[in-house]
């Protein structure tokens, strides 16, 4: 038995067959073929497979491909601009080296997006909380945090684009 789901992702609208237990990481990633979102766990414990789903942050690995049917999308790949321009956040993250092996980047970028949405003046605290659902085995976390910290400032000025 097979369901059709239908969504934006990344701008673009898109629909597919898929038996009803496929996970939303699964549509994107062997459905659509957008690697960048990422399985690390399968149990909601890395965060590696965060996207924004109507605009907020959600571990896809925890969500049916079927719950996001009729929502709007976006994973890594959709984050920077049409030209390639990077997003504030991942450009934050490539000046302050807030990665090393890249496998939690996505996540991590998708997750930070949505707190300075959320908050956009968080303190050195507030972004060691929010991504605490986020697993980094490589940094060490404090480029990370600066990363953050200069994309929310970026951020706030009013010709940044999200």
């Amino acid at each position: 038995m097979t369901l059709t789901v239908s969504m934006t992702v990344n701008g673009k609208a898109v629909s597919r067959d898929v038996e009803p237990r496929t996970l939303l990481v699964h549509l994107l990633r062997e459905h659509l073929g957008l690697t960048g979102t990422h399985v690390g766990c399968d149990t909601s414990q890395c965060g590696a497979c965060v996207v924004h789903v109507d605009g907020r942050s959600v571990k896809s690995c925890t969500m049916l491909a079927a719950q996001a049917d009729g929502a709007s999308v976006t994973t890594i790949e959709g984050l920077a601009a049409a030209d390639g321009t990077l997003h504030p956040m991942q450009e934050a993250f490539r000046n302050n080296h807030g990665l090393q092996c890249g496998f939690c980047t996505p996540g991590m970028v998708m997750s930070a997006v949505d707190l300075v949405r959320t908050n956009p003046d968080p303190s050195e605290h507030e972004v060691r909380t929010w991504l605490e659902g986020n697993i980094c085995r490589c940094t060490g976390y404090h480029n990370i945090v600066k990363a953050v910290l200069e994309a929310a400032r970026t951020m706030r000025q009013p010709a940044a684009a999200e």
